[in-house]
């Protein structure tokens, strides 16, 4: 690179240039060795910055979730001077609720009730919504549960949230989680300040863990309130246990990203890593089975859209898993649901 005492010689007179000309010269060329000097430097050959890589904030990430459960959640409206009221939901759930148990403010409630009802069979829309599989133990951690179905019910009036002193009823179809399970429990979601959710038994449901087979086979369950329920039971695998860790791409953390585990095999549940520390997310608990074969899915999202990879690992013990910004790529909501419904 040349040192500007170099440039000085462009500046000093000579026969044959006039020294306007001299000097117009000099500085472009003073011009064109910055702009030599800046291209080395130049932000689209940084993997984090350049064109198409610029790391989301949190309030990105959550938004492309909202979105991702504005988009399959259902909204139906009833009067709930009509007692008892039947609905059907697009993927075939019936309904049942009994509108005469409905309370405002503590009061019975009349007239026109509207309902906000979400249903994710598919680890897919688990993945987009942050709804995993994660259902509590009595020790305190978490383990991967296979679902039959998780449920959200919201009633309101105007502004006012409603609630109920009598039991929902729902019929689920079976087929749609691979046939009846006659171990299937109801669990009540629980969501905390981060807007995680996680999956804990229901302390009272009403016989067989509030879960019947009906003359179909499917799925009857009695649900006891509002919000986010589920009908499930634990993953069982008797391998040796173990815990994972993953780093996501550099600017990515828990805030502005998440790590997703699809069992192979297990199309009714989805685990994740739910806790950061030291730069990587880890399933700290100790409930990955050594041996098993899986698919992890790093998400986040970009201008409105979603970021993400899927690598497909063998567990050992204490295994880390590494993701690069070279290996994510870029896709609608339609197609990543796509990509990780398809996965074995």
């Amino acid at each position: 690179m040349k040192t500007i005492n170099q440039f000085h010689a462009y500046l000093r007179p000579l026969n044959t240039v006039s020294n306007y000309a001299k000097i117009g010269f000099g500085i472009a060329a003073l011009g064109l060795i910055a702009l030599t000097s800046c291209s080395a430097n130049d932000d689209s050959n940084d993997l984090n910055h350049g064109p198409g890589f610029d790391i989301p904030s949190a309030q990105d990430f959550a938004n492309v979730r909202s979105q991702a459960l504005n988009n399959i959640t259902q909204n139906f409206q009833f009067n709930a001077d009509d007692g008892m009221i039947s609905l059907t939901s697009d993927n075939g759930v019936a309904i049942t609720i009994n509108a005469g148990c409905l309370t405002k403010n503590g009061n019975p409630v009349t007239g026109m009730v509207d309902l906000e009802y979400v249903e994710i069979f598919e680890r897919g829309n688990m993945l987009t919504t942050n709804k995993p599989t994660m259902g509590l133990m009595a020790n305190g951690g978490k383990k991967l549960i296979i679902t039959g179905g998780e449920f959200f019910f919201e009633a309101t009036q105007g502004d006012v949230i409603l609630e109920t002193n009598c039991a929902l009823q729902i019929v689920a179809p079976s087929a749609l989680t691979g046939g009846f399970d006659p171990d299937m429990i109801l669990w009540t979601g629980v969501i905390d300040a981060d807007g995680d959710l996680t999956w804990e038994e229901q302390a009272n449901p009403t016989g067989q863990g509030g879960v019947f087979p009906d003359n179909n086979n499917d799925y009857l369950a009695f649900i006891q309130n509002f919000g986010w329920t589920n009908i499930d039971r634990f993953y069982n695998d008797p391998r040796p246990k173990t815990t994972i860790y993953a780093q996501a791409p550099v600017g990515y953390n828990y805030t502005n990203s998440a790590i997703y585990v699809s069992f192979d095999g297990e199309a009714s549940g989805l685990a994740t890593l739910d806790t950061y520390a030291n730069g990587l997310f880890s399933e700290h608990y100790g409930e990955i089975p050594v041996g098993l074969e899986c698919h992890l899915i790093f998400t986040s999202e970009v201008e409105g859209v979603w970021r993400y990879a899927i690598k497909p690992y063998t567990i050992v013990a204490n295994q880390i898993i590494t993701f690069t910004m070279m290996e994510t790529a870029i896709a609608s909501e339609a197609d990543l649901i796509d990509m990780v419904n398809n996965l074995p």
